[in-house]
């Protein structure tokens, strides 16, 4: 089964047929809403919002554990995560669609493992390489067939928010090595991994980070609504091609 989680701007599928929604309990708390259940081109998915289906929880908050063990309780095997981020890397305009490659976590006090129980041993998961490979493939293909063009790589910084970053913080984020910035990809990757769920991320660049280009002063708030409308329109030929090929 394959599940969608989406961001800021993605609080439903509009190619989504819906059959019924469902609410997950879970030992780690609620989950950010009803797991949507549906059809894409015929194919069953089920479909989360994180931040809501009403956009009311910031990212600081999101119950990350339990929106991914209620996926795991319906045996979901991949998820295909659509995150907002600003801009890094020069070539990371406005409208681009990016398929990291890469986590550098700058998150703090979020639970992040469902190993933090004294009952159970202590458990390691690798973590070399954050996202599923086989997933993120999938996806560079699934944009070539609907032709819309991507950027293969790069390095998710993943902030705590809710603020934006500073000119400086954006500074040390690129001396990092980050090309992107966002606040929801850990501890969601890192969670997915620990329950061996194939994990990618569409990242949508909303903005230039602060500082950078048309952010040099200041973010240009205005321009973000139809900047990730625009872009989301294209997520969703990607994902229609991704389930459209998924499991052949």
């Amino acid at each position: 089964m394959l599940a969608i989680i989406g961001g800021t701007g993605l609080t439903k599928l509009a190619n989504l047929e819906m059959s019924f929604q469902r609410v997950i309990r879970t030992p780690f708390g609620e989950p950010s809403g009803a797991l949507t259940f549906g059809k894409i081109k015929g194919r069953d998915v089920i479909f989360l919002a994180r931040h809501g289906y009403g956009h009311t929880i910031p990212p600081h908050q999101v119950n990350y554990r339990a929106n991914i063990w209620a996926l795991h309780t319906q045996r979901v095997s991949h998820v295909v995560s659509v995150a907002s981020v600003g801009g890094i890397r020069p070539d990371l305009t406005p409208g681009t669609i990016a398929i990291p490659a890469q986590i550098i976590d700058y998150t703090h006090g979020r639970q992040s493992t469902f190993f933090d129980s004294t009952e159970k041993p202590v458990t390691h998961i690798d973590f070399t390489w954050p996202y599923c490979e086989q997933l993120r493939q999938r996806l560079i293909i699934a944009a070539e067939n609907a032709k819309q063009k991507t950027v293969n790589g790069g390095v998710y910084g993943a902030t705590q928010g809710p603020r934006l970053e500073s000119a400086a913080e954006i500074n040390r984020l690129e001396r990092d090595g980050a090309d992107m910035v966002g606040m929801t990809g850990m501890p969601e990757a890192a969670l997915a991994k620990e329950l061996e769920i194939c994990y990618a991320t569409i990242a949508v660049v909303a903005n230039y980070a602060a500082g950078k280009g048309t952010s040099k002063r200041e973010i240009q708030f205005e321009h973000l609504e139809s900047t990730m409308q625009e872009s989301l329109d294209r997520v969703r030929t990607i994902l229609e091609k991704l389930i459209e090929h998924y499991g052949s």
